[in-house]
């Protein structure tokens, strides 16, 4: 294995949203620990997913927001990208010729609830009746509405801020009464301070892959290959690789509410969750299992995966319209 060629920075592709480039910002941090005169250039695009305001199974799914960037990884525009891996589908392998050669330590998962500024309202059970909910997730979607039925639960998408300036009133929406958001996306921005109730991965499990990025590149580019593994978490890479292979065995399009979560617990086991919902949260089934003997995270998937299958989520899936 080679160094990284010193005559040239290592571009890395990413969208071009302030999270996306604050994330960037982040893995530049890191590399320089190793490599401190590795020159790092960012390389932002918008993807077709950034730019439509609409419901994503209609664009194809919420794999566009990655497909353009692995596009210029495998063509060699850029040596390296970092997505956010609940981002990526997991239904299908990995694009051609590529890996994720390292990811970083797991953020929070948890969720949280959001009013509008100047509400005195904290928590899910303060919204009447009928109240609006905005959410991009059919996975967030699904579960508040297994607790809460009678709340209205909007589709909302487009950029954290932009969200949050729209619950306020600021920016052209729906008219909303609360919002549910990733705590980690709020963190990166600045605005925990907006964070009302916070839920635990008990009350809302979170996406596969959630809090976590992944460091792509291209699988016979050794030297960034090399770079990139020196910040990988090992701990991470086991528990994100049972919710993936989880997944994949479900086969589940971008509008199944999907939800898994795999911790390490003190003794080392892994212990992996899945959850598999209808869309408005009346039909779900759950599955939680423990490594035991091996602690091989894709055996632990693939048991969780055949469990869920078995209590009947490939019905629930295939009822829910692409």
């Amino acid at each position: 294995m080679t160094d990284f060629p010193a005559d040239r920075p290592l571009r890395i592709g990413t969208r071009s949203s302030p999270m996306a480039l604050a994330q960037v910002e982040q893995v530049t941090a890191l590399l320089k620990k190793h490599a401190p005169d590795l020159a790092v250039e960012p390389v932002p695009v918008t993807t077709e997913a950034d730019l439509w305001q609409g419901d994503l199974a209609k664009l194809g799914g919420k794999g566009l927001f990655t497909k353009r960037i692995d596009q210029m990884l495998q063509r060699g525009e850029v040596d390296m990208a970092v997505h956010c891996v609940k981002d990526v589908p997991g239904d299908v392998p990995l694009p051609e010729g590529l890996v994720f050669a390292a990811y970083l330590p797991r953020e929070d998962v948890r969720d949280v609830l959001l009013f509008p500024e100047g509400s005195d309202r904290h928590n899910l059970a303060d919204l009447p009746a009928g109240a609006t909910v905005g959410t991009s997730a059919v996975r967030r979607k699904a579960q508040i509405s297994r607790v809460r039925p009678d709340l209205n639960v909007v589709r909302l998408r487009g950029l954290v801020g932009t969200r949050v300036e729209k619950l306020d009133g600021k920016k052209p929406g729906p008219a909303l009464d609360a919002m549910v958001l990733a705590l980690a996306g709020l963190e990166r921005i600045g605005l925990t301070d907006r964070a009302r109730q916070v839920f635990t991965a008990a009350e809302i499990l979170p996406a596969v892959g959630a809090g976590v990025l992944g460091l792509q590149c291209r699988r016979d580019d050794g030297p960034v290959a090399g770079l990139l593994a020196r910040l990988n978490h090992d701990r991470t890479m086991r528990e994100v690789t049972a919710e993936r292979v989880m997944l994949h065995g479900l086969r589940g399009h971008c509008n199944s509410p999907i939800a898994g979560y795999c911790v390490t617990e003190p003794d080392g086991q892994l212990s992996l969750r899945g959850m598999v919902f209808s869309r408005d949260g009346s039909k779900f089934v759950h599955a939680h299992h423990w490594g035991e003997n091996s602690n091989d995270p894709a055996v632990l998937g693939t048991r969780v995966c055949a469990e869920l299958l078995r209590q009947g989520a490939r019905d629930i899936i295939e009822g829910i319209p692409h």
